[in-house]
């Protein structure tokens, strides 16, 4: 099974940008963290992190038939992107929105989600916690969709 991780705008700056709300995790200790999570699952998992739109749509559409699901933090993209939404019900490949911080708990312009209806789930609010949350959340999705 392959997850592809996609993350949005800025997450490069994890543990220096606002660690009041996003924490002291990196982007890379994260990726570390999910990357052995997977092992664990017996699970491949590709990962990419842009801070352009047009690059994520790139990434998102290059995932069809290659990538059995997608766990994605679009980060700003996430309330905006009309076209990484298009993107993802293009490869049709099943998608959990992740995110560090609770959306719903922030400013208005970030409560609402432009994927979230298209997606499997969404974790939100957990902290680095987000991703493990979403890859296991998304493998069990699979595998009981595969029947097994």
């Amino acid at each position: 099974m392959h997850i592809a991780v996609l993350n949005g705008p800025n997450l490069n700056l994890l543990g220096e940008r606002e660690p009041e709300l996003y924490g002291r995790i990196t982007l890379g200790e994260i990726e570390a963290r999910t990357r052995e999570r997977a092992r664990a699952l017996d699970v491949e998992v590709s990962w990419a992190q842009t801070n352009h739109e047009g690059e994520l749509v790139d990434a998102i559409q290059r995932l069809k038939g290659k990538a059995d699901g997608v766990m994605i933090n679009a980060a700003a993209f996430t309330h905006t992107s009309l076209a990484v939404r298009d993107a993802l019900l293009a490869v049709r490949v099943p998608f959990v929105e992740v995110h560090l911080s609770n959306i719903f708990a922030r400013e208005p312009e970030r409560r609402r989600s432009v994927l979230a209806d298209a997606a499997v789930g969404m974790v939100t609010g957990f902290g680095a916690e987000s991703y493990r949350l979403g890859l296991e959340g998304l493998v069990g999705f699979l595998q009981a969709r595969r029947g097994g």
